[in-house]
């Protein structure tokens, strides 16, 4: 797996502080702020609207990942993608990436060399050398390689682009840094983020997993059963209830007022 930022948007910082202001006046120019107040600007932002967040965007090239992955990763729908092509190339080089379980499963097995072909890697690499064998052997009968692809496992390697803005990348992190996410897709978002922070440090604390975002968890029931980031004072169901119950008994309206480049 190699992953890789391939463009970003320039002076990232300065636009999303000028798309923010801009929405209260005109006329000031934040790359002319002192950098406390840039730092400032930005803590407030993290708290507001996140529409201005959507200008500043993030380009990475994803290799040696599994179509399993990609699978999941093309359904974050404010994202663009490029994919290598299944239809025209010839995949049969390809590596197929046998899952991080399987391999920790049979290191624990004790029969493991006694009972080889019953194992679950023995049945792994049966099947994917049976299908990768069909492969090779369709494509050398001049076999299209759109109709031959049917007997590709999902696990095999592939490269993709994609494009996010930094609003996508807070909303995905939140959910795509959890450890209930499979293990691939975590690596994957793990390195994203930290090549984003490479070059914007600053957007460490746009680009967070929810119970460290929210202080509470996205998956409670999974949380208290497993996870090892769970805690008693993350289930905060009593807290929801009772916020609910004031929301619902009652009508109020914000009336918001500009002052020093924030609405109050």
């Amino acid at each position: 797996m190699k992953i890789e930022l391939l463009s970003n948007t320039p002076d990232a910082l300065n636009l999303l502080l000028r798309t923010k202001d801009t929405r209260l006046k005109a006329d000031d120019d934040p790359a002319t702020w002192p950098e406390e107040k840039k730092q400032e600007h930005l803590a407030y932002m993290r708290d507001t609207i996140k529409s201005s967040w959507e200008f500043v965007d993030y380009t990475f090239r994803i290799n040696g990942v599994t179509r399993a992955f990609t699978h999941q990763l093309v359904r974050t729908r404010t994202g663009s993608y490029a994919q290598e092509a299944q239809r025209v190339i010839d995949a049969r080089e390809h590596k197929v990436v046998m899952p991080m379980s399987l391999t920790q499963r049979e290191q624990n097995a004790e029969l493991t060399k006694l009972l080889a072909p019953l194992s679950a890697q023995g049945i792994w690499d049966h099947a994917v050398g049976e299908m990768m064998d069909g492969y090779a052997q369709l494509m050398d009968m001049g076999v299209a390689a759109q109709d031959a692809r049917g007997l590709l496992p999902t696990n095999i390697t592939t490269s993709i682009i994609a494009k996010f803005n930094l609003r996508t990348l807070h909303e995905m992190a939140k959910l795509r840094l959890c450890t209930r996410t499979q293990g691939e897709y975590q690596n994957v978002f793990r390195a994203m983020r930290g090549l984003v922070i490479g070059v914007h440090p600053w957007a460490a604390e746009f680009i967070e997993v929810y119970c460290a975002a929210h202080g509470s968890c996205a998956f409670p029931r999974y949380g208290e059963k497993e996870c090892p980031v769970w805690f008693p004072a993350l289930y905060n169901d009593h807290v929801r209830a009772e916020a609910k119950s004031r929301f619902w008994s009652m009508r109020h309206e914000a009336a918001p007022v500009a002052k020093n480049g924030k609405a109050m």
